[in-house]
């Protein structure tokens, strides 16, 4: 029997683990998070994603407890969090630094805060036990943290963080000291352990692609307002705006005048240019300004002149090889930069196109995403 999909944020019974209702907050006169209202629930690995400054790291504070709430609320388990002092909140904070003991061994670590609220001895011996097996650091009990490596000192942050079995585990930029390959390995780790603890994870990272990687939703921030929240997948494939397109991986965005016909939107976009041909449920008026947004591996290459909804005549202007593909940036006669994407199928040297070759540039109508703002 397959397992339901989770997805309580779909289920309107569902009852959410933390509430943020109208929350503002200012900093003398800067507004740091205005009028926000958030919805996270138990068992999630939620991600709040965006530029710095953008108030994320502000969020996890006041969940924290280390910042108050200028204006509205926020609910855990539907309690009013506003009253009650960091220290006595189900929520722990992993930080960037780690802030590990160095003078104490890993074992001590992860039983420092244990101790501190009087666990009997043999209780915190069972639960440091239990983490250093979850954390994979059995080996690794009795070094001092300048004996280990930073990927295993972020494990031991994160055993630490969870020993005390939080309902709710905040991690601020938590991978940011890792390097590329060791980031991506710990990432897998962490779902594993959070899927395996059922702790609710809140992650704030500038990462996108650490926060489509794990989350089972995300948060797109900036200034201060939430931008969309939804899963990877659906932020990917349908954003709701040209920041959030523009803000997740890489994009093509053509901006132009509306003509529609039921759901078909004619795009006029460039003097002496075919009309861009797209596909939508949204409405448009006559002449509106339409963006039309679409990911450069859905947008196709070829010497010979395809037969395809949308087609337009270029030059490539650049090529970035990453191994598994390559992206062509394509010039049009406009100036305006297309880029397409293939897949290195073949070795580098049998590469279809090289530098300043004519191309045709071709997609689908429904390829790319229609956009009002």
């Amino acid at each position: 029997m397959t397992q339901p999909a989770f997805s309580p944020w779909d289920d309107p019974a569902a009852t959410p683990l933390i509430q943020f209702r109208n929350v503002t907050k200012r900093f003398g006169t800067f507004t740091a998070i205005e009028g926000l209202s958030l919805d996270i629930f138990e068992r999630e690995f939620f991600a709040l994603l965006g530029p710095s400054g953008c108030g994320k790291t502000t969020m996890m504070r006041m969940l924290a407890g280390f910042e108050d709430v200028t204006e509205g609320q926020i609910l855990l388990n539907g309690q009013d969090i506003a009253p009650v002092p960091p220290n006595k909140r189900a929520v722990n904070m992993m930080f960037q630094s780690y802030a590990l003991f160095p003078h104490l061994s890993v074992w001590d670590n992860i039983a420092f805060g244990l101790r501190r609220d009087r666990m009997r001895k043999d209780a915190v011996a069972s639960r440091v036990d239990e983490m250093l097996r979850l954390t994979r650091l059995e080996k690794f009990a009795n070094r001092k943290p300048h004996q280990i490596s930073g990927g295993q000192r972020q494990r031991v942050a994160l055993a630490r963080s969870l020993a005390k079995a939080p309902k709710l585990l905040l991690l601020d930029e938590p991978l940011g000291a890792l390097d590329k390959k060791l980031r991506q390995d710990t990432q897998f780790e962490l779902m594993d352990i959070q899927e395996t603890t059922g702790t609710t994870f809140v992650i704030v990272t500038h990462d996108q692609e650490e926060a489509m990687t794990v989350a089972s939703r995300v948060a797109v921030m900036d200034e201060g307002k939430l931008m969309q929240v939804a899963t990877p997948d659906q932020i990917y494939e349908a954003p709701n705006s040209v920041y959030v397109a523009d803000f997740i991986g890489d994009v093509n965005i053509i901006s132009g005048r509306a003509s529609q016909s039921g759901d078909k939107v004619a795009i006029a976009w460039a003097e002496g240019e075919p009309q861009i041909q797209g596909t939508t449920s949204r409405q448009f008026a006559p002449g509106q300004t339409c963006h039309f947004a679409i990911r450069p591996e859905k947008v196709a290459i070829s010497a010979q002149k395809p037969d395809a909804p949308n087609v337009l005549r270029g030059k490539v202007l650049d090529i970035a090889y990453l191994g598994n593909i390559s992206t062509y940036h394509v010039e049009l006669p406009t100036g305006t930069i297309i880029k397409a994407q293939t897949a290195n199928t073949r070795r580098i040297a049998r590469r279809s196109f090289t530098w300043e070759d004519p191309v045709w540039i071709s997609f689908s109508d429904t390829a790319g995403v229609l956009l009002e703002h």
